[in-house]
């Protein structure tokens, strides 16, 4: 499987989900959908990313636009991240990596000396018809969400 580039049109995914479903990109058709992956739940990054995304949801909203939050986390630990940061979006949890492949965002790290293969923080905009127009990528979080929120904006 190829990973998307600018202009293709997404193969459709289901994954579990927050609040005891699956989700599916088909089921959102003719919504703009903002993927953004990220390394683990309760982390300081992870947490002021969904926080951002939280605090900007009204907005999204308003741009016909559904937010989900990636990680290789399980539904369990999504649900109690979520729970305690009061995040309004689903989180799906990707344990066997085949999304974080897909998208091609598990790469090499580097902590403390030590190297692994974890979540790079990327963040996808697909529009309602399903197709890749924005992708950021290594994401800093000060100031990200606004600027996917903006892109969202210039898309109607």
């Amino acid at each position: 499987m190829a990973t998307p580039k600018i202009g293709d049109k997404i193969e459709n995914f289901t994954r579990p989900a927050t609040g005891g479903k699956d989700i599916s990109l088909s089921d959102l058709k003719g919504k703009n959908v903002v993927l953004y992956f990220y390394p683990k739940d309760n982390t300081p990054g992870c947490t002021t990313e969904g926080g951002d995304f939280r605090d900007h949801f009204d907005a999204f909203e308003q741009a016909n636009t559904v937010i989900l939050g990636v990680s290789r986390d399980s539904i369990r630990k999504h649900e109690n991240f979520k729970a305690k940061q009061g995040f309004p979006f689903d989180l799906l949890s990707d344990e066997d990596e085949s999304l974080c492949r897909q998208y091609d965002v598990i790469q090499l790290k580097k902590l403390y000396g030590k190297e692994y293969m974890g979540i790079e923080r990327s963040t996808f905009l697909i529009d309602k018809n399903g197709v890749l127009v924005k992708e950021w990528r290594k994401v800093k979080v000060p100031g990200h969400v606004e600027e996917v929120l903006a892109a969202v904006q210039a898309l109607d």
